[in-house]
Parts: structure tokens; C-alpha cells; sequence
């Protein structure tokens, strides 16, 4: 096969990147063409998403890929869940989409269950109950800005968003649409009672695509200023995780995958939702892969503590890499001091060393002083947590896991790797860590049929990227705290 080029645009919650994808010989070559930021931005008491900016920022990138006069087959982007922006006439936008850290969905979880039940919320969608997910922000906009939903034509997701504006195709790819807490795993449909009993317009939700779609060529005006009249718009996995899990390198089905980054995704591939009074107590989700396939997992805090850690102390003018912090973090003591990051505090910005210290106060241990002992107490907290979120995995699904891969950014980070691969007491695989955007490129590979199945797909992974493998190391001392670490609380 003569060589294939594609283009991801893949959208963190931090950072996004414009990334050229060569295709030849069964194997995939990435190079990172443009970085920027694309954090919150806070206004009038809110936090919203820059979106044009961020739209300026891609085709900053994708006018470096013009440069290079190559023919490209395919365009995508995947982004983080649950956001979205409203559509009014030709508008770019309706109003400035909200960042799913914005306070006003801290009371959502009874605001909506004072309409619908929890209990009925889950048996429709089987999605992990957070108060970020897309239905409490429209809940949100209903009660508290009425007028921009009667105005607004239709919602689309964050990704989405940026595919209609390079294809004019208005549409949700479903492995997004899974993430809203507002669409049926098992009918592939948007939960339509459960919308209108929120009392949500049906009308705003917009036509779902599935994974590897083409959505058509790109929009006439960009094709025109990137010279990429022959390119096609894909739709792959909008969402991140799914672009991500698509390309876990594994094999058979007794692994688990963690995707390590802002968030921690720990979870499984299965043919079929688990939705049930157990799943449901232990708050796990089912969100919609690549094929259809569900990704059954649980969405765990991750690497957001870390990275708040080093924001507050850069503002305080002690500038650490991660690559530092991790550093210190192994001159630290060992399992001196837990926190259960599950707990509200460590979800909301601002002064997370200070958290961390105040919830070892507050239960009796140790307090974390220096920023080596700040993070370690979160490395070994979090695979702590990954251990158990394991044990109930395998518990709920009836599946025994052997190995797990962990894919994504957080994967760079050896002392975490090896924390995790003591505390599962089980090897894991770290690799790729640009898994996100691997799936994204090869997602579309697949969709103009340069590569025919998944498991082609994966094979391609196999073959072109090695993996790091990290055996379990003082597993009985990890057990011992696990015993430990099990009866923390989760604070407010």
C-alpha cells in the first residue's frame, strides 16, 4: 500500500495538538506539527472555552500540514466528553460553551433527581454518575438560562463541534453521544423519555453518527485555503478515551486498559452494557466504543492533582517539570501518608498541595510537607484506587484480568507505572503514549478502507510501537496499605 496521510486534531482539557499520521508498510508514523494551550478561561464569575481561539490554533497547525504539499486522506478530531457549544443560524456559536469545572452543576445530581430518579437515570443510559456529565449542564441551562435553549437550533459536542466546522455536517459520533448521560447503550439512540421528562427540547440533540464515519469532503472555504479538495472529514471517536481505547495494543480478553492522563479511564472492552443494581452502586459507566463495542470502566480523578500541584507552586515561583516532581517524589518516604482522591476537593482548582495536606490532617496521618512528599502521596494513592476500581472490574464484569495496559500521556511516568504494577499486583504495559491520536488516525484509516478490521488495527499498534512492561514489586507492603487505604473517607 502506497503511502496514506491523516490528520488528528486531538483536543486535551489542557492541551491540544495538530498531528500528521503516515500510514506504510503496517505501520504508522506520528509527527506533532502544532502545540498550544487550551485551558479554562474564566469570565464574569464563570469558567468558559475559548473555542475560536482554539479553532484558530488548529488551523494554524493544519496550515503547517498545507505547507508540506501532501496528499491528505483524512481529517478528525477527538476531544474530552460531556462539553458542548450551541448552534444558532450561521453563527459560529450561540454563547461561550462552559467548562465542566464551572460551579454551576455542584448541585445537579438533586436538582435532577428531583425529576427523574437515579435509579431510572442509569437504566437508560448506564453512565457513571458525575455532576459534570452533559445532562446537568443542560439541566443547568434550563433552569438557569432558559432563553438560549429556545433560541439555540442544536448542541454539539466539543470534537464535533470542530468536525462540523471543517465538514458543515452537524452531527454527534457515538462514543460522545455516550458520554452526555443522555443516550441508550443498548437501543443506540438518545434516551428520549428520559430527556423529555427532564423536561430538556428534544429538537437540540443532534443526529448521532457511529464510529468511522465519513462525514463528507472538507467545507469549501477551508478546502480552498488548505488546498484539500480531496481530503474527507471522519468522524472516529469524538470522544478522547474512545479514540484511545480503540488502539490499546491488547490482545485476547483478560486485560484491562487504564488511559492515564487529566482523567484516569480504568476499564474493559465488552460486547454487551453491564447495567445493574451492582454497576450502579459502584458507579461505573458504560460509554460507547469503536464499532459499538462498550467500554465498561470507571473515571477516577488521575494525573489533575499532579497538575494542579505544580500550577499552584509555578504561581508561587517554584517551577517544577513533571519529570522533576517525579524525582522527588522517589526520595519521598514510601506510603507515609493516603488520601482518597475520590473526595470532592481534589476535583475543584486552586491550592491542591494545601488539600492534600489538610485531608492528612484531618484523618490523623502524617501531613506531606514538600512538594516529593505531595506527590508521592498522590502516585501511591491513585494506584491505590486503580487497585481497587481492579478488584470491581473483574467483580462486575466476571472477567479475570491478567495484565494491564496503560495508554496516554500519564504513561511517561515510570514511578507511577511501577506504583500501580505493586499495587494490582499484576504487570502492566505502558505504551503508546500518544494512544489518543493513534486511534484517531487509524480510526480514519479504517473509515476510507486502507485498513479493513479493528484487530488489523491493532496489529498496526503492535508493530509499531514498543511497549515498557513493569513487574509487581513489594506487593505484600502495597497490600498492607491497600487495607489502609480502603477505609479512608471521601471528604467534601
Amino acid at each position: 500500500m502506497p503511502q496514506r496521510h491523516y490528520v488528528a486534531c486531538d483536543l486535551g482539557a489542557d492541551s491540544g495538538r495538530v498531528i500528521l499520521g503516515t500510514l506504510e508498510n503496517g505501520k504508522l508514523a506520528l509527527e506533532e506539527i502544532h502545540r498550544f494551550p487550551t485551558g479554562a478561561l474564566p469570565v464574569r464569575d464563570t469558567l468558559r472555552w475559548n473555542i475560536l481561539r482554539i479553532f484558530e490554533e488548529i488551523k494554524t497547525g493544519l496550515r503547517l500540514v498545507a505547507k508540506r504539499n501532501l496528499k491528505i486522506s483524512g481529517i478528525s478530531t477527538d476531544s474530552w466528553g460531556v462539553d458542548y457549544a450551541f448552534l444558532f443560524g450561521n453563527e459560529p456559536f450561540l454563547t461561550q460553551p462552559y467548562h465542566y469545572r464551572d460551579v454551576r452543576t455542584d448541585k445537579g445530581f438533586e436538582q435532577a433527581f428531583a425529576v427523574v430518579p437515579k435509579k431510572e437515570i442509569f437504566e437508560q443510559t448506564g453512565i457513571q454518575f458525575m455532576t459534570l456529565n452533559t445532562l446537568y449542564q443542560l439541566h443547568a441551562d434550563l433552569r438557569e438560562r432558559p432563553e438560549i435553549l429556545n433560541l439555540s437550533e442544536q448542541f454539539l459536542c466539543i470534537a464535533d463541534y470542530f468536525n462540523f466546522l471543517f465538514s458543515n455536517v452537524k452531527a454527534v459520533e457515538e462514543s460522545m453521544a455516550s458520554t452526555t448521560q443522555l443516550y441508550n447503550p443498548t437501543t443506540h439512540a438518545w434516551a428520549k423519555p428520559l430527556i423529555e421528562k427532564l423536561g430538556l427540547p428534544y429538537r437540540v440533540f443532534p443526529k448521532v453518527v457511529p464510529s468511522a464515519s465519513i462525514l463528507g469532503p472538507v467545507a469549501p472555504t477551508l478546502a480552498a485555503e488548505l488546498n484539500w479538495q480531496e481530503t474527507k472529514v471522519v468522524a472516529t471517536c469524538s470522544h478522547d478515551t474512545g479514540a484511545a481505547v480503540a488502539a490499546v495494543p491488547g490482545e485476547g480478553d483478560d486485560w484491562a486498559y487504564l488511559s492515564s492522563g487529566t482523567w484516569s479511564l480504568l476499564g474493559i472492552e465488552s460486547p454487551t452494557p453491564i447495567i445493574n443494581a451492582e454497576s450502579l452502586e459502584k458507579n461505573f459507566t458504560n460509554e460507547i466504543g469503536v464499532g459499538g463495542s462498550i467500554r465498561f470502566l470507571k473515571n477516577i480523578v488521575g494525573l489533575w492533582m499532579v497538575q494542579e500541584s505544580r500550577r499552584t507552586w509555578t504561581l508561587a515561583g517554584e517551577k517544577y517539570s513533571f519529570e522533576e516532581l517525579s524525582h522527588l517524589a522517589t526520595e519521598a518516604p514510601s506510603l507515609r501518608s493516603l488520601i482518597n482522591p475520590t473526595s470532592a476537593r481534589f476535583a475543584k482548582p486552586n491550592d491542591m498541595p494545601k488539600k492534600v495536606a489538610d485531608y492528612c490532617r484531618e484523618t490523623g496521618q502524617p501531613v506531606p510537607e514538600t512538594p516529593g512528599q505531595i506527590i508521592r502521596t498522590i502516585y501511591e494513592s491513585l494506584a491505590l484506587l486503580y487497585s481497587l476500581t481492579l478488584e470491581n472490574l473483574e467483580h462486575l464484569s466476571g472477567r479475570k484480568i491478567n495484565r494491564l495496559h496503560i495508554v496516554g500521556g500519564g504513561g511517561k511516568d515510570k514511578l507511577l507505572n511501577q506504583f500501580t504494577a505493586n499495587a494490582i499486583g499484576r504487570p502492566v504495559y505502558a505504551g503508546p503514549m500518544e494512544c489518543t491520536a493513534v486511534g484517531n488516525l487509524l480510526i480514519q484509516a479504517l473509515a476510507l478502507g486502507d485498513i479493513k478490521t479493528h484487530a488489523d488495527l491493532r496489529t498496526i499498534v503492535r508493530n509499531t510501537f514498543p511497549l515498557d512492561t513493569y513487574k509487581p514489586e513489594n506487593e505484600a507492603v502495597f497490600a498492607k496499605a491497600r487495607h489502609r487505604f480502603a477505609k479512608l473517607p471521601v471528604l467534601d
